[in-house]
């Protein structure tokens, strides 16, 4: 199976997905909700129509002009996936594959239906990708390795895979930039980089940088249109708890019903909760997210005019050159030899 068999196989793949009816996505999310009770049919089926994107033809197969189409020598890929949100092991998965290694996946116990379901859906459409990939629970036999987890997985994996070629990802989140000048459309588009997948990807706002003095009443308003997030119990009882530790402390915050805003320097926050932190000039917070930028996948404002930021409403959408971590995954996997 050369470059061209590949690189026809997953746009093929992409094709199927962008036109999959709801009547087949419902018992296939109800599965994975069996399995892990975050992945409910509104998140699959976005992150179905995610993985759509990241395949339509013309972009794919412009990124992949960008790589050598052969490996020097097939080897053999472990890849660490993990399974915080509906099918997030799907860009290695890809980018293995197309560049012509063979794929040894662990996947997480969280997300085995779903990606199991994708290997063969591409399988029906390439068989030769069957002799490509193998699901198993160790490693062992990997030439190289890409893994994703926590800070202190990641200490893990660099002791165990440190000896062999490795691209190690750790935790990491998003924030939002706002002026005070965003108009109510605007801010309402950043109600699905705060809530889709209910705040559990890295791709997820967890954090506002806001001007000294701003009003977040606007802001709450415009994101009224998600509060059926409290619609899912275990959202609903994350917001209960953090709502309950804030007010037994005294903590001042903003609360719209379903989400809770707080003065915080973290970056990260609990599910149902955004830290904020005010800034007096930009060309100040324009150095600080620089030195934070080893924690930070993406930072997002209105209509993409901050420095460097996603527009509002498109944390959740990467394209397929937008790499996790900013590491070129297809860069690591054509150096090996």
């Amino acid at each position: 199976m050369n470059h061209s068999d590949r690189l026809a196989a997953f746009a093929a793949l992409g094709q199927r997905l962008a036109t999959i009816s709801t009547d087949e996505l419902t018992p296939l999310a109800a599965r994975a909700r069996n399995q892990n009770s975050w992945f409910d049919l509104p998140n699959v089926t976005a992150a179905v129509r995610g993985i759509a994107h990241l395949l339509a033809e013309e972009p794919l197969r412009h990124w992949a002009a960008r790589y050598p189409p052969e490996p020097t020598a097939v080897r053999q890929i472990g890849v660490v996936m993990a399974g915080n949100i509906p099918m997030v092991g799907f860009h290695d998965m890809l980018c293995v594959l197309l560049s012509g290694h063979i794929l040894l996946a662990k996947l997480s116990a969280d997300d085995t239906v779903l990606m199991l379901w994708l290997m063969e859906e591409l399988a029906a459409i390439e068989p030769r990708f069957k002799e490509a990939i193998q699901v198993l629970p160790r490693l062992n036999a990997a030439d190289a390795f890409i893994a994703t987890g926590s800070d202190n997985t990641a200490r893990y994996f660099e002791f165990y895979f440190g000896k062999k070629p490795n691209l190690i990802r750790r935790n990491r989140t998003s924030v939002a930039v706002l002026t005070g000048q965003e108009t109510d459309s605007e801010l309402a588009l950043l109600g699905p980089d705060i809530f889709q997948y209910y705040g559990l990807g890295c791709r997820n706002v967890s954090k506002l940088f806001v001007p000294e003095g701003y009003s977040f009443v606007p802001l709450l308003d415009a994101l009224q249109i998600c509060e059926g997030v409290l619609n899912h119990h275990k959202y609903q009882n994350n917001y209960d708890y953090n709502k309950s530790i804030l007010l037994v402390n005294a903590v001042p915050h903003f609360d719209n019903g379903f989400l809770l805003i707080t003065r915080g320097l973290a970056l990260v926050s609990p599910i149902s909760v955004l830290h904020f932190e005010e800034y007096a000039h930009e060309v100040d917070l324009a150095d600080k997210l620089t030195d934070s930028a080893e924690r930070i996948q993406c930072v997002v404002s209105a209509a993409g005019r901050f420095a460097g930021s996603f527009p509002f409403g498109r944390a959740q959408n990467p394209g397929v050159a937008d790499y996790a971590d900013g590491i070129d995954t297809m860069e690591f996997l054509a150096t090996l030899t």
